[in-house]
């Protein structure tokens, strides 16, 4: 049975990434219609959009990390015996977890940088505020990354039941 704060984190991300591309077909197509049809269009939606991809790709691998559906080069593990790939995927997932964190710390810096520099995105809408995906985004697939590894650790029969 799955907890109910992991089942609320589930639905909360897979809601956003819903909403984000929902919206992203709502303002593209209109922009097209405008721009064809009646030789106009939303100043704004450029770069609307431009963020909005850059919150649904971390969205997105948030969630492909949360399904150990993420990209792997695996060329390695399936020439290993049962314990080289689990040892194979503790050291996969420390790195991970490593690369993640340090791109939430310095994310994080230059969020707090354009926070206190009072930058604009668009339409008097701060550029932290747009920006702040990044650092969360990688704080979360970090410590999803640190909890892969310490079940792989602590459960080694699930690497052999995998086999």
């Amino acid at each position: 049975m799955i907890h109910p704060l992991l089942r609320a984190t589930r639905f909360i991300e897979d809601s956003v990434m819903i909403a984000l591309v929902s919206i992203m077909i709502l303002v593209a197509g209109a922009q097209i219609v405008l721009r064809n049809l009646f030789d106009t269009g939303f100043g704004w939606s450029d770069p609307l959009l431009r963020i909005m991809v850059l919150w649904v790709g971390l969205v997105g691998a948030m969630a492909a990390t949360r399904e150990h559906r993420h990209i792997t080069i695996d060329v390695l593990s399936r020439f290993l015996p049962v314990r080289g790939k689990q040892v194979s995927g503790i050291i996969t997932d420390l790195f991970s977890a490593i690369v993640c964190a340090l791109l939430a710390w310095h994310s994080g810096s230059f969020v707090i940088e354009e926070f206190h520099g009072g930058g604009e995105a668009f339409a008097g809408v701060p550029a932290w505020a747009c920006e702040a995906i990044m650092p969360v985004g990688f704080a979360v697939m970090a410590w999803r990354f640190l909890l892969s590894m310490l079940v792989r650790f602590a459960h080694p029969e699930r690497e052999e039941q995998q086999a």
